[in-house]
């Protein structure tokens, strides 16, 4: 017969494996192979088919044991040595079939032998493994071939013979099949690296405020255990520290310093060479192989900076294997007004156990306990409920011998036994839990008792119309931190309000817990991931905080431990960002898209209720922007609108919805869902159904252009330009209305000029709306606007009203600087494309055209200077509040003055309105 190597190692595994005196052999097909001896194997005899090549098998009773990493050893998957392991041992053939043993000049024939390790002892060592190597000619006759007890050969690498006998060297690479097998065998054996399915999870445990330092525990087998401290050093801690995200180890500590650790000793005489990825690439003496206690768990102090890829500390990634079995928590409404409500904020507590929905037993449930899951839902806080009325609607099914509920309380399934939390929790699944009573299946989970029931507070966004508080302001007064640059709601970057300026937070030691407090102040539930790195964009002006220590029941961020932003160095690339649980609204399910190329486009259409009945239908085009698409993007969870679209003959919207449902739509941008915007109450479209509905094109990133401030402050001065030297701004109107009055080519304008630099800080590349088939070209210039009007130029009085203004145009918008490390991506020249670059900046100089004011017609005075980027809001940004500039200016007829420029969002409303108001009373005084 003809036997393949496929044949051989690409088993069924349907087939038993054979078993030999002292080993194991491979499974083959019975027909194929016949064992007529238990020390020898040969081919079927029946077959008359001639047998290529015959892959030898041999048999080795010990497996040697892995080195140490950095040691001279053995190494399986490349080079084996074979030492003369019996007399007389089948030659390994490497010539063609019917020839015989291969020899080089001078060398011994090729010999069987067994495995040798390259130590001076050479003996093998470990459990049993099977190994193939070598290739043979099975002769035609089907001659069988004796295996050794003692004798291996590896798929792999090279057969090193004893003394005097040549190498041989495979030419063909080991089948899959075979090779997962080996693995499996080996992986049965103790060895000094700890051989693991995937990268083993790590944790620090320790002071809640302080995440960069705790005993070290591993997550093994599903269970977490500790680390002892023998051998252990700063190599190893500086790889315990990189696994976990943070860039070194400052030390650590060995005797239990923070306290003594429960389970098992996972790892002991860890040794790495400080190279390693992961902890479980270090040697040491095995899974749970130690003869330590828990009084020598090793503790670990990491630096508080986090990796640049380390990107956010997530509820999920906290966890561990409880998480994985407590997955979800929801509230079932019991009464009617409940169900009525939305979001549900009372009821029934459920937890999802491992697929299934369990009830929790209200024995030992606290207000701990609700605010968890208050949090978890959305909520930042909870009210007790009122027992006694819920006991006897309990009671009442109880009694009632039909009540599906009185059946599937008597099953310990029905039940979680007891949950016990702190009440800072971040999940569920992090409290104490226990799902069955603990002497046994048979003791009932909650005998005597009922459900557990909460009651949470929604938050201002998230309460309905009638319930908001009536005095805004008041409200407002009380935030002092905010979120800028989420997609969703409940997230951003974290900005803090001190000395009437709004600062960002530094993300060394930023962790879920004080992030949760965050969420909490602004009317969130608890977090769910705390995102490091400037994640969500950098921050312009003072970094306020870093360090920041909370316990976890501060009211405001402002009530936990600080440090001052300025005291370690922190920079911009260091912001602190948070994502918040928001409750279930419902939103997403009133909106979708039809037609489009992929889920994140296509023709818009809403479900809203026409004489009482949910009807789908599409919205009006007219007045539909780019605010009108922030909102419906944002209500499908897709992030930021890319494009706001009026023409959409060309995406087929579902059929059943064509009718215009929704017309005159108005949006702020900060509303929830379309439904949540000003509207028509009759619906009147100028155009009707088809081809001009209302479409959006969403995106998960967008661009933030910021402008700098300091530089505008710092440029500004006045010049007399005279009229012949002006024809091109003429041209482009960048001069006031009455240039146009001027006898030309005489006489001059005085002009406000100043330079202007635009950093895009956000997470996706500024592009011009119109691609370059549709800029416009100006001869005068010469050079392409692929903008028209990118930035307004204003001098406001101090009453808000306008004296002079200034456009200017994109003529050139491209990446003049970007920082280390970053390349330029845009230019003009040559006709380039068009763009700012993320981390890159624009710079326009103050000796270019209309680079200015023009303010030839301005009285001396006090003025507001303005300036707006992106004025019409044509490209979509994450946050467009950063947009605006706003100087005092002095001017006195001959001299003009900038200060105190700040972005538009820098300061309080009320505080900016202070210092205005100041001012005018010093103006009418004078």
């Amino acid at each position: 017969m003809q036997l393949s190597l496929f044949d051989i190692f690409n088993f069924n595994p349907d087939h038993d494996f054979t078993v030999l005196p002292g080993g194991i052999v491979f499974p083959f097909l019975a027909r194929e192979l016949k064992l007529k001896d238990p020390m020898s194997l040969s081919t079927n005899p029946s077959s008359s088919e001639k047998s290529p090549w015959l892959p030898q098998l041999c048999l080795l009773k010990e497996k040697p044991t892995l080195p140490r990493p950095g040691l001279p050893g053995l190494a399986l998957s490349r080079t084996a040595r074979l030492a003369d392991g019996r007399p007389g041992g089948a030659p390994v053939h490497t010539g063609a079939p019917g020839a015989g043993p291969v020899a080089s000049p001078g060398k011994a024939p090729t010999g069987g032998g067994r495995l040798a390790d390259k130590s001076p002892q050479g003996a093998p060592r470990g459990p049993l493994a099977l190994l193939g190597c070598g290739a043979g000619p099975a002769p035609t006759s089907g001659p069988s071939r004796n295996i050794s007890g003692q004798t291996i050969v590896l798929p792999l690498g090279r057969c090193i013979s004893p003394e005097g006998a040549p190498e041989v060297t495979m030419m063909w690479p080991p089948p899959v099949t075979f090779s997962l097998f080996l693995l499996l065998l080996l992986g049965q054996a103790p060895s000094s690296r700890p051989q693991s399915s995937g990268t083993k999870k790590l944790r620090l445990v320790g002071p809640a405020n302080r995440p960069e330092e705790g005993r070290l525990e591993v997550l093994h087998q599903g269970q977490w255990g500790t680390v002892c401290d023998d051998d252990f050093a700063l190599q190893e801690a500086t790889v315990a520290c990189r696994q976990l995200g943070f860039e070194s180890a400052l030390t650590w500590a060995h005797s239990a310093k923070y306290g003594q650790g429960e389970g098992p000793i996972w790892l002991d005489n860890v040794r790495c060479l400080g190279t390693e990825d992961t902890l479980d690439q270090c040697a040491s003496n095995g899974w749970g192989v130690s003869d330590c206690r828990h009084s020598e768990d090793v503790g670990v102090v990491c630096h508080p900076q986090r990796q640049r890829g380390y990107h956010s500390e997530k509820v999920s990634n906290a966890l561990g294997p409880q998480g994985q079995r407590l997955e979800e928590v929801r509230l079932k409404p019991i009464l009617a007004s409940a169900k009525r409500h939305s979001p549900v904020t009372e009821g029934a507590v459920e937890v999802r156990h491992e697929g299934h929905w369990r009830q929790v037993c209200d024995q030992g449930w606290t207000m701990n306990n609700s605010r968890v899951v208050c949090g978890m839902l959305g909520f930042p806080s909870q009210v007790p409920v009122n027992n006694h009325y819920y006991r006897k609607v309990w009671n009442l099914k109880m009694k009632d011998p039909k009540s599906r509920l009185n059946g599937l309380t008597k099953k310990n399934s029905f039940w979680i036994h007891r949950v016990d939390c702190l009440g800072t929790e971040p999940h569920l699944a992090k409290c104490q839990v226990q799902v069955a009573p603990g002497r046994g299946k048979l003791r009932p989970a909650c005998p005597g008792g009922m459900h557990a029931v909460v009651s949470c507070v929604a938050g201002p966004h998230f309460r309905p119309q009638k319930s908001k508080p009536r005095r805004k302001e008041s409200h407002v007064e009380e935030l002092k931190v905010r979120l800028r640059s989420g997609a969703q709601v409940g997230e951003g970057r974290v900005e803090v309000l001190v000395n009437r300026q709004w600062g960002t937070v530094c993300d060394h030691r930023w962790n879920l817990i004080s992030a949760s407090v965050v969420c909490r102040q602004l009317g969130f539930g608890s977090a769910r991931e705390a995102l490091f790195g400037a994640q969500l964009g950098q921050g312009l002006g003072p970094i306020h905080l870093s360090e920041v220590r909370c316990r976890g029941y501060e009211r405001t961020l402002s009530d936990c431990l600080a440090l001052e932003g300025s005291q370690n160095g922190c920079q911009h690339a260091n912001d602190a960002a948070v994502r918040c649980n928001i409750p279930d609204m419902g939103f997403q399910n009133q909106v979708r898209l039809a037609g489009g190329r992929n889920h994140e486009e296509g023709v818009v259409e809403v479900q809203v209720e026409v004489n009482g009945v949910p009807r789908w239908g599409t919205v009006c085009s007219d007045h539909w922007g780019l605010m009108e698409a922030m909102v419906t993007c944002r209500q499908l969870g897709l992030g930021y609108a890319n494009f706001a679209i009026k023409d959409t003959w060309y995406w087929q919207g579902t059929p059943e919805a064509k009718e215009v449902v929704m017309s005159g739509v108005r949006c702020s941008g900060t509303e929830l869902a379309l439904q949540q915007c000003q509207r028509h109450g009759p619906v009147h479209c100028s155009h009707g159904p088809g081809r001009f509905s209302a479409g959006v094109a969403c995106m998960n990133t967008a661009p933030d252009l910021v402008m700098n401030a300091q530089l505008v402050q710092e440029t500004a001065y006045l010049e007399d330009r005279p009229l012949s030297m002006l024809y091109c701004a003429h041209e482009e109107n960048c001069l006031s209305k009455s240039a146009d009055l001027m006898d030309w080519p005489y006489g001059h304008r005085r002009l406000l000029r100043f330079s202007s630099q635009i950093y895009n800080l956000g997470r996706a590349d500024f592009r011009p709306k119109a691609g370059r088939h549709s800029w416009i070209w100006h001869q005068c210039h010469r050079h392409y606007h692929s903008i028209e009007v990118f930035t307004h130029y204003d001098l406001l009085t101090l009453n808000g009203s306008k004296v002079a203004e200034g456009h200017k145009a994109s003529f050139c918008l491209e990446d003049t600087n970007c920082p280390t490390g970053v390349q330029r991506r845009y230019a003009c020249a040559n006709f380039g494309e068009q763009g700012v670059a993320v981390g890159c900046w624009d710079t326009y100089r103050h000796d270019i055209d209309c680079q200015w004011v023009d303010i030839t017609d301005v009285r001396p005075g006090d003025y507001i200077f303005q300036v707006v980027v992106n004025p019409t809001n044509d490209v979509a940004e994450s946050d467009f509040s950063n947009n605006m500039l706003r100087c005092r200016c002095k001017y006195d007829g001959q001299r003009v003055w900038l200060h105190n420029c700040h972005t538009g969002d820098s300061y309080r409303p009320n505080a900016e309105l202070s210092l205005e108001q100041e001012q005018r009373l010093r103006n009418n005084l004078i």
